[in-house]
Parts: structure tokens; sequence; C-alpha cells
């Protein structure tokens, strides 16, 4: 499938994802899929479903699992690392979304719907996500929302699996940025910006 085909004719579900941003995680997702990266595929924040649709849709006709996280009880406390005058708009609870709206919002694209937990992030275990990961998208907004998902998902990464972390070049969200930064001194990977975006590739 031509991804920038599929996207050019998108109507997004909300304003908090641009088109080339659908583009550009979709097509590191495609990037796991055409090397057999073994492992499914997780998405912490994932909000009313803006690109976990596009996940799912991609993911139909393979045999992995979308697994899907997010407290639905909007954005938490701030802490220093996520504090930005450009920033001060992302409230506690703002982006608070309904698990039904995002069940609605998938079964509209009529692929096999995918595994939903509700909480913070900060209170997933092990099993709570799959036993071995190719892809990740992590949407959490701050510093914390970004760390707790990496030390959960790490020791499930695959060799060649890819992180791709959103608001990592956005200067109202800083967290994001910091907890990657601070992750990656003591873990080997490649980091990469793209548009907002952080991708973090895994050595093969």
């Amino acid at each position: 499938m031509n991804i920038a085909t599929y996207v050019s004719g998108l109507t997004l579900l909300s304003d908090q994802v641009s088109k080339r941003e659908v583009e550009i995680i979709l097509r590191e997702l495609t990037k796991t899929l055409d090397r057999h990266v073994v492992g499914d595929v997780v998405e912490f924040g994932c909000y009313e479903g803006t690109t976990s649709v596009h996940l799912a849709y991609f993911l139909q006709a393979t045999d992995k699992h979308l697994y899907l996280y997010d407290s639905f009880e909007g954005l938490p406390d701030k802490t220093a690392f996520d504090e930005s005058p450009a920033g001060m708009q992302f409230k506690t609870g703002e982006l608070k979304a309904a698990k039904k709206q995002l069940i609605k919002n998938l079964r509209q694209m009529n692929t096999p719907m995918p595994r939903i937990k509700k909480g913070w992030f900060s209170e997933l275990t092990q099993t709570d996500i799959p036993v071995v990961i190719s892809y990740a998208f992590l949407d959490g907004d701050y510093y914390e929302s970004i760390m707790d998902p990496l030390r959960l998902i790490w020791p499930r990464l695959s060799p060649g699996a890819i992180v791709v972390v959103d608001d990592y070049a956005n200067e109202a969200l800083p967290g994001a940025a910091k907890a990657v930064d601070q992750w990656l001194q003591t873990h080997t990977a490649a980091l990469s910006v793209e548009a907002s975006l952080g991708i973090i590739k895994l050595p093969e």
C-alpha cells in the first residue's frame, strides 16, 4: 500500500496529529513489517484513536496484535520537566477521551479490535503488555508518561524494533524529549527526528 496516497485521502479524527505525522508513524511501522521484526504493536496514549485506527488498518492483514493504553482521564499532573511557557494550555485533565468513543472509531474501520487497557502508565505491569514488541508509538505528552512506557517495554523490544515518540520536537511539551534523551544516555539505540516525532531504532 502506498502510504502517501493513503494519508492524502484521510480525514483525521482530531487535530492532535498531522497527516505528515501519520505518514511517518505508518512508514516506520511498515519498516518493521517489511523486515519481519518479531512481536506485537503497542500504543501508549491513544486518545480517541486518532492514530490507533490507522495502526489497526495497517496491521489487519498481519498476525500481529495491537495493544492500546490510555488513562481515559486526560493528562496527569506536570512535573518540572514539563514546564514551558509555550505549553500553558496543557493542564491536568486536558485531552480527556471516552473509551467508548475510541471503540466506536475503531469499529468504523472494520478492523480486528485491538486489546485496550485502561490505566495510568505508571500502574501498568509486565502482565499488561505483549511478551515481544516490534513497534511502539508513545504519545504521553509528559516526561513521566514517556519514561514509564520506555521502562516497561524496553526489555520486551525485539532486535530492530522501532519506537516513535510524539512531541519530541514540540517546545510546548519539553518533557517528551527530556525523557527520551535521558533514556538513551544509558540504552543503545539510534535517534532521528522528523516533524515533531522522535524515532528510536534498536540495533538488529
